[in-house]
């Protein structure tokens, strides 16, 4: 069903992962779909799997949606402005929805992982923070003023459950609370106007970087989190997050959930969504993932642990600088 057919989109930082999955759930919905990514067309090397804004055009034209591909270094305002300033051209003013997704600290968690703050370069926080949390703040401005003429319109910020709990590293964590943060007093100023504002929390999502560094690590017993990554349990895939993004986008009643974290899993269970592959990994604070993570023998039977919420500090007990 085209329920999004005539939405004008944006994804920022579609190229691959997360953002490539969101452009492409927005495309099942009929959804005009402008993309952005610093890379027009994929390189030659094998090892590669940075993707480019060709692949991610065709996978959302398959998927039935209409795709724009723009490039964009999102570190330069200039060219975000430009960015906006042609969707205003070319869709009459219209936007529904932007997804703030860009985010340029892979490679730098990689390099860094496992090491505490002070042994790492200052460099750190600007690779997670600057094409990250300030571009999501930049594109949000160009958004709001688009949005405010008609009013009406949302805006998501993936951020992750790394803004409540240790992951990766400690930039990485001050940045994606500041980004649920961001939602949140957004949400406050843009209320008045009939415009959404909400955080995103994917689950363990297998991006291409996220699936490379599973294979790379060693299952190690003796850590629940390290175990999970390696196994891939309970993963999700980039579509499922594009999947409940859409269903926001077309909900009439987006609005009552302004300003608050919005889980995809449990987005997904309440809307009726399924992953790619028809099943739904459970949230990850809910006790059928809770409760394998300490007894892994469950895994093969998690579907018979209910479907729960649990206190946020259960999570917290198994976090890990490990994962």
């Amino acid at each position: 069903m085209k329920y999004l057919e005539g939405k004008v989109t944006l994804v920022t930082g579609a190229t691959r992962g997360i953002g490539k999955g969101i452009a492409v759930g927005l495309g099942e919905a009929g959804a005009i779909v402008y993309i952005t990514g610093r890379r027009l067309e994929k390189s030659d090397s094998s090892d590669d799997i940075s993707g480019s804004l060709s692949e991610t055009k065709s996978a959302v034209e398959e998927a039935g949606g209409i795709c724009i591909p723009v490039q964009v270094d999102h570190s330069d305002d200039e060219q975000v402005r430009l960015l906006f300033e042609r969707i205003q051209d070319e869709q009459d003013g219209r936007l529904d929805l932007l997804v703030n997704n860009v985010f340029s600290g892979v490679q730098a968690i990689k390099n860094s992982y496992g090491q505490p703050f002070w042994d790492c370069e200052p460099s750190l926080w600007d690779a997670s923070n600057n094409v990250g949390l300030r571009s999501h703040y930049v594109a949000s401005i160009f958004a709001a003023r688009m949005m405010v003429k008609r009013h009406q319109g949302l805006i998501c910020t993936i951020s992750s459950w790394g803004g409540m709990s240790y992951i990766f590293n400690t930039a990485y964590g001050a940045g994606k609370a500041a980004c649920d943060r961001l939602a949140a007093d957004m949400a406050v100023e843009l209320n008045p106007h009939n415009i959404a504002s909400v955080s995103i929390w994917p689950g363990i999502v297998g991006t291409e970087h996220i699936s490379r560094m599973a294979s790379e690590m060693q299952e190690n017993a003796t850590d629940p989190l390290n175990s999970i990554m390696s196994e891939r349990y309970n993963w999700e895939t980039p579509l499922l997050t594009g999947r409940v993004i859409a269903k926001l986008a077309s909900d009439p009643n987006v609005m009552n959930r302004t300003g608050r974290v919005q889980v995809v899993a449990e987005v997904a269970k309440e809307y009726g969504v399924v992953d790619q592959d028809g099943n739904l990994p459970a949230s990850l604070r809910s006790l059928r993932f809770v409760l394998p993570i300490g007894l892994p023998i469950l895994r093969q039977y998690s579907w018979l642990v209910p479907d729960i919420k649990v206190p946020w500090i259960f999570l917290k007990a198994f976090s890990s600088p490990k994962i």
